[in-house]
Formats: structure tokens, C-alpha cells, sequence
């Protein structure tokens, strides 16, 4: 296996995170717009998100906001 690689095709706006050099034999949608790419084996070499820049942003405010409501709780108790 080699190292992870991350490409972003921004006139695309997607984003593909490869963790191995096999070939891709297929695809399992994760949610949409995430798709995990496996070999022939069945073992994930990747993995691609369509609308990356959104994805990205929606993730880390749901992370945030997640940490946020946490910190909220923890001051009233």
C-alpha cells in the first residue's frame, strides 16, 4: 500500500482521497455524494465527494456547532 493522496478538482468540486494504487473494480454510494471506491478484493482504496467545498463546510459547522451545544450543556450542569 502506498501513502494517502488527496486531490481537489476544483472545476469539478470534487475531492478524492486515494489510500492505494489497485484498481478500482467498484463503488458503494456511502451518502450521497460520497462514494467509497474498492479493488477487487473488496477493500476501499478510496474514496470520492462530489460537491467537496460544501461537504467540507457543512461537516466542520455540524462538528462545531455539535462542540458548541456540548460546551453549552456542560456550563448549565
Amino acid at each position: 500500500m502506498s501513502k494517502a493522496r488527496m486531490t481537489y478538482f476544483e472545476k469539478d468540486d470534487v475531492l478524492h482521497l486515494a489510500i492505494s494504487d489497485d484498481p478500482e473494480a467498484g463503488s458503494v454510494e456511502v451518502s450521497p455524494n460520497v462514494t467509497a471506491e474498492i479493488n477487487s478484493k473488496g477493500e476501499l482504496i478510496g474514496i470520492e465527494i462530489l460537491r467537496a467545498s460544501s461537504f467540507v463546510r457543512d461537516s466542520v459547522l455540524d462538528s462545531v456547532q455539535a462542540k458548541m451545544l456540548d460546551l453549552a450543556k456542560a456550563k448549565t450542569a
